[in-house]
């Protein structure tokens, strides 16, 4: 297990120069210009010029490539070239308030989907079974935005249940007042794909040799599900929740900007608005090593899952 982690570690070092000198190629030779973006319309060529020679743009590429790769090795950003708020500092003051809606949103979607899966596996075939492939293909259809559009007039104006929009100091109190709302949302949005997904993978194992043999020997149907199957089913499952697991940090971008969370996601988005490339730089290369961390736990699970996984 050890000489693994050290291959694989090893080995997610040519992927992030790769995807340092991606970011660094898009937007130093293919995004506008900060200077005259930061300037504004009405700014001179002067004025511009200023601003240029502020934020290091004058510099040749080689120089500002060298001090981009400092910059991911000692994690020191330097500042927002729109508010001259220290990058790392937006980070730790921001990620707190993203890690309060996605961790529950992550949980609830896992905890749902699995047991709702594997429930219309069982019942293949039944009335109830077509329903709910009905019912996940409308959910499929509709848009995220509809469900926020329509939640919020639902339970936050109508029934006056939860507030659209706001956020406090406290996490208990955000938890039971802000979080709610969102998280219900965007679990409605997850879980009609995780629940046909997850459906899929237990049919599956459920038409394998070994549960026709297992139930042949008179074994419990509840035994044969919770031990068997889904012992089996969870190498997928666990891929798939690897795969979303970037894709729920990207989507909670949106969640917050429509439910004015001071989160990551929506300072991300101000900072694409504002050009603002440091921040943007430092967010794509977090968002880089998140996901090569995420698909390196997935492996070591496969092999707590399944203890036949060989890691080589």
């Amino acid at each position: 297990m050890t000489a693994y982690l050290i291959r694989r570690i090893w080995q997610m070092i040519p992927t992030l120069l790769g995807v340092i000198a991606m970011v660094f190629i898009l937007f130093h030779f293919f995004g506008g210009d900060p200077a005259e973006i930061i300037g504004g319309q009405g700014a001179s060529a002067e004025r511009v010029e200023v601003i240029r020679l502020q934020l290091g743009l004058d510099k040749p590429w080689w120089y500002q490539l060298g001090v981009f790769l400092k910059e991911v090795a000692t994690f020191d950003w330097g500042r927002s070239w729109a508010t001259n708020e220290d990058v790392k500092h937006i980070f730790m003051t921001r990620l707190p308030a993203t890690l309060t809606v996605m961790v529950p949103l992550l949980m609830l979607t896992v905890v749902l989907a699995v047991p709702m899966g594997m429930l219309v596996a069982y019942l293949r075939g039944t009335a109830a079974d077509r329903l709910t492939m009905i019912g996940t293909t409308v959910a499929l259809s509709i848009s995220f935005l509809v469900y926020i559009i329509v939640g919020q007039w639902l339970f936050g104006f109508w029934l006056g249940w939860f507030p659209v929009q706001g956020w406090g100091d406290s996490l208990a109190f955000n938890l039971r007042t802000y979080v709610p709302l969102p998280v219900f949302l965007a679990v409605l949005v997850s879980l009609a794909p995780q629940i046909r997904l997850y459906r899929s993978f237990f049919l599956d194992e459920i038409g394998q040799d070994y549960v026709r043999t297992a139930r042949a020997k008179g074994v419990a149907e509840k035994t044969v599900l919770l031990k068997h199957v889904l012992r089996n089913a969870m190498i997928p499952i666990l891929t798939d929740i690897a795969v979303q697991l970037p894709s729920v940090v990207i989507g909670s971008f949106l969640i917050e900007v429509f439910f004015s969370i001071p989160g990551l996601g929506r300072e991300v988005l101000l900072a694409v608005n504002r050009s603002d490339y440091p921040v943007i730089q430092a967010a794509t290369i977090y968002i880089a090593v998140l996901t090569m961390l995420v698909n390196l736990i997935t492996d070591i699970l496969y092999k707590l899952v399944d203890p036949r996984v060989v890691l080589k």
